[in-house]
């Protein structure tokens, strides 16, 4: 697997936080858990601001971490993020300049700073992603990454909004469900859940995200401390606001 250039990840003060590295830990083995054939995760959720882009990051760190060949492809075409990638939105090669065929495989995935993560950015925002993530060449790269990967973390638009994660999930064998709490109702989490579920893709579960513990000491003390569902952010739990 080559690169063009090395990416630098940021770093930012969540990734120190016991309660989520911990969460993330818990995460990370039930991916490996879930059996040899998971490869390609996409992580989406009912709506934006429910975390699910740091959440899939930090998901793609933990897993390269512990020495597997990741990466982590940044797929919301509409509403590119970059928040934790060096360079602004569009200067870097990424998956829109290659989907429209400026550029070919080997000049959009890019080495980072943190050891064994690749990362293949959104690119220039797109005004037609759906027609593009329909294209066989998307089909084509998923596969390719599989082959020269262990693992690839797709991060995607929510279900909820946009058709563009219905799409993805087609070339992907599995997907995590983010749900922010006290943000998403019940009714629209069920709904969109049944969008993700509609497209074939096996969903490994769901992350319950900015979780608010101050109520419960129960939970804070035991689940936090000992499972990692339950983080502190200045009373919050959550992995972020943003993605």
């Amino acid at each position: 697997m080559t690169a063009l250039e090395v990416i630098e990840i940021k770093e930012d003060a969540l990734s120190s936080d016991y309660y989520i590295d911990e969460a993330l830990n818990t995460l990370r083995t039930n991916i490996q858990l879930s059996g040899r054939h998971v490869k390609s995760i996409m992580v989406t959720s009912t709506f934006s601001d429910e975390g699910k882009s740091h959440i899939s990051l930090y998901l793609a760190r933990k897993l390269a971490q512990i020495g597997k060949k990741v990466v982590y492809v940044e797929c919301d075409l509409r509403k590119p993020t970059q928040f934790m990638i060096k360079g602004a939105v569009g200067e870097i090669p990424g998956m829109t300049h290659f989907l429209s065929g400026q550029i070919d495989m080997s000049q959009v995935i890019h080495q980072t700073t943190d050891e064994n993560l690749f990362v293949i950015t959104s690119g220039t925002i797109a005004i037609n992603p759906s027609e593009l993530l329909e294209d066989e060449l998307f089909g084509d790269m998923m596969n390719w990454l599989e082959q020269n990967s262990d693992y690839v973390i797709v991060d995607t638009p929510p279900i909820g909004v946009v058709i563009d994660a219905a799409i993805i999930a087609k070339a992907v064998d599995s997907a995590i469900f983010v749900i922010g709490s006290g943000e998403t109702s019940y009714h629209a989490a069920r709904k969109a859940l049944g969008q993700l579920t509609k497209t074939g893709v096996r969903v490994l579960g769901a992350v319950l995200n900015k979780v608010d513990v101050r109520g419960s000491k129960y939970y804070g003390k035991y689940y936090g401390k000992y499972y990692g569902d339950y983080y502190k952010n200045s009373g919050k739990a959550k992995l972020s606001d943003k993605g």
